[in-house]
């Protein structure tokens, strides 16, 4: 994974494209019911505990890891394994030819039946799949990882270790999304979380300063 990251300027020049890939899920659209306290001398800004619910979203996200952009971002009540492969189809087809990294977390639903037909469909192969749970590349997570993960085909995905996702450049988006926006916002239903989500992302993107600087190489060797 630090290898593809690392070679990441090199495949952007190629025209290939880096992704790192994950979900937020039951981002939730909560009400303030009575107006923040101001700031005064020595007291920062104090919201009021009581609070509405109006539901929640997921949002399934991609940072690329070249640019810096957030890319073809899903919002959406549900984040199972439909959704993630509709969610990557959808990215895939802002560039449908070009080669695509993915890099994500060991999650089933980044491992699945649905994900492993799709890049069979995207890249063409023709050999087949198996029946899930008895034989072939649909077997087992294993196997359907295995063949995600192949570095022979045009859309592969690169998984992170397990207990270590915040390897995954995603996560640290997040946090920003979360300190900057959805800490201390107010929302009046789900068609306004989607909204100011989506702002949101476009304000970054728009003033965004580049790229994360990754310097994490993996383990040293002796």
């Amino acid at each position: 994974m630090c290898q593809v990251y690392e070679a990441t300027p090199l495949l952007a020049a190629q025209g290939a494209h880096v992704m790192s890939t994950d979900e937020m899920t039951g981002v939730q659209a909560l009400e303030r019911l009575h107006p923040a306290l101001p700031m005064l001398p020595g007291h920062v800004e104090r919201l009021e505990f009581e609070y509405e619910r109006h539901g929640t979203l997921s949002l399934i996200a991609n940072l690329d890891v070249a640019t810096g952009q957030v890319v073809a971002p899903s919002l959406g009540p549900t984040r199972n394994e439909a959704d993630f492969a509709a969610h990557i189809a959808q990215t895939i087809q802002t560039d449908p030819k070009a080669a695509w990294f993915f890099v994500t977390d060991q999650l089933n639903t980044h491992q699945s039946e649905t994900l492993v037909r799709l890049v069979a469909d995207l890249c063409d192969i023709q050999q087949d799949l198996g029946c899930k749970g008895k034989c072939g590349h649909l077997t087992s997570m294993k196997t359907r990882m295995t063949f995600l993960s192949d570095p022979s085909h045009r859309i592969r995905f690169v998984y992170t270790p397990r207990h270590s996702s915040w390897l995954n450049q995603i996560e640290i988006w997040f946090s920003i999304l979360v300190r900057r926006l959805l800490a201390r916002a107010s929302w009046t239903s789900l068609a306004h979380l989607r909204e100011g989500i989506l702002a949101f992302i476009a304000y970054y993107n728009r003033l965004s300063n580049g790229p994360f600087r990754w310097t994490y190489k993996g383990p040293s060797r002796p």
